[in-house]
Order: structure tokens, then C-alpha cells, then sequence
């Protein structure tokens, strides 16, 4: 099996049938009020909705309410939970769906926190002070290689794109990769012609 990919802050319907088309296997719904692609769940509902029933609808959330991410899975049908807070191992275990969670990736201490949680997979992006994800900055994938070692699959993020991403899928051989603004033309708008390559480059591999 090729490496998935994860199209990342789709905030509309158009977006989310555009990476659908050109092969996205999962598609990121930013429940996170303080990002800059955040959607209510009620437009997460909508646009869920009108994806193909192979897409994963993944919720992703930073520091939620358990009561936000019952209504995600419940109403939005998501099923894989990426969490990009501080969420404790118990908190994100509760929850009747798969989960994945995020680290912000420094340096090789960075990587030591990563056995103390029992998700499904982890997510490692680039730790930026501006913000949780979706910041475009990357980090050495030698410690996405290093974490491999924990046996969990592994969804490369952080400051990926169409140029990049080919030589991260060789070096890093993980799970899944994961881009927001690296296949945008704005934050919460994505560029189509971005996404299919972005897309093709991963699954020419």
C-alpha cells in the first residue's frame, strides 16, 4: 500500500470534492476555533456530506470539550480524531473512533512523549511559535525516521509541498502525509492545480 494522503484545513465543499477528485484519502475538518481554516460543525456536517464515502473524515481538533468531539463524531461522521493540543493519554482514549495525535517536533526530545500515548497513529509536524500546524514550517524528517521505532504509524506534517513531498515520502517512508497551507493560494483556501500535484507526486513514489 502507498502512502495515504491528508488534505488538511478544508474549509468548503469545492475544496473537499477537488482533493477528493485528485485522490485524497482523507480530508482534515478544522473544529479548532482559534485557527485560521476553522469551520462550526454545522459546515463540517456539510461539507462531510458531500464527500465520497471512501474519503476519512478527519476531525482535528486542539484542547476540545468532550461534548465537540462526541458531536463530531455523532453529526459530521468522522472517524479518525487528531488531536493538536495538550490533551492528556486518558483524554484521548475515551472516544469510540480512531485517534491520532500531534506532536510539535523540536528537536530529538521532542520524540519522548510519543510512547505515553495509546492512539492509533501519531502525526509529527514542526514546532512553531506562531501557531499549532498549518504554519508551513518543516523539521528533520531523520527524527520522523527515529519515531518509526515506536511502532505506530506515522503521518509526516509540517511545511510539506508539491516541490518537497516526494523526497519526504523516500526519506521518511511514512504512513501518511499530511499538507494544509503548502497546497493553498490563502489560509482556508486551497489551490486545486496544488492539491492534484501535491497528490500525484506522493502516489508516483
Amino acid at each position: 500500500m502507498g502512502t495515504l494522503v491528508k488534505i488538511c484545513g478544508i474549509t468548503n465543499i469545492a475544496d473537499g470534492l477537488a482533493a477528493a477528485e485528485a485522490g485524497a484519502d482523507m480530508i482534515g475538518l478544522m473544529l479548532y476555533e482559534q485557527s485560521p481554516r476553522y469551520i462550526s460543525v454545522e459546515k463540517a456536517v456539510e461539507i462531510a456530506r458531500a464527500l465520497p464515502p471512501h474519503v476519512v473524515k478527519v476531525g482535528v481538533f486542539a484542547n476540545p470539550t468532550e461534548e465537540l468531539v462526541m458531536r463530531a463524531i455523532s453529526e459530521v461522521g468522522v472517524t479518525l480524531l487528531q488531536f493538536h493540543g495538550d490533551e492528556t493519554p486518558a483524554f484521548c482514549r475515551q472516544f469510540a473512533a480512531m485517534t491520532m495525535k500531534a506532536f510539535r517536533i523540536r528537536d530529538e526530545s521532542s520524540l519522548e512523549a510519543l510512547p505515553n500515548y495509546a492512539t492509533d497513529a501519531y502525526l509529527l509536524d514542526a514546532y512553531s511559535k506562531s501557531g499549532l500546524g498549518g504554519t508551513g514550517e518543516k523539521f528533520n524528517w531523520d527524527l520522523a525516521v527515529e519515531a518509526q521505532k515506536f511502532g505506530k504509524p506515522i503521518f509526516l506534517a509540517g511545511g510539506l509541498t508539491p516541490e518537497n513531498v516526494a523526497e519526504a515520502v523516500r526519506q521518511v517512508r511514512p504512513f501518511g502525509v499530511d499538507v494544509s497551507s503548502g497546497v493553498e493560494s490563502a489560509p482556508g483556501q486551497k489551490d486545486h492545480a496544488k492539491v492534484k500535484a501535491f497528490i500525484q507526486a506522493v502516489k508516483a513514489v
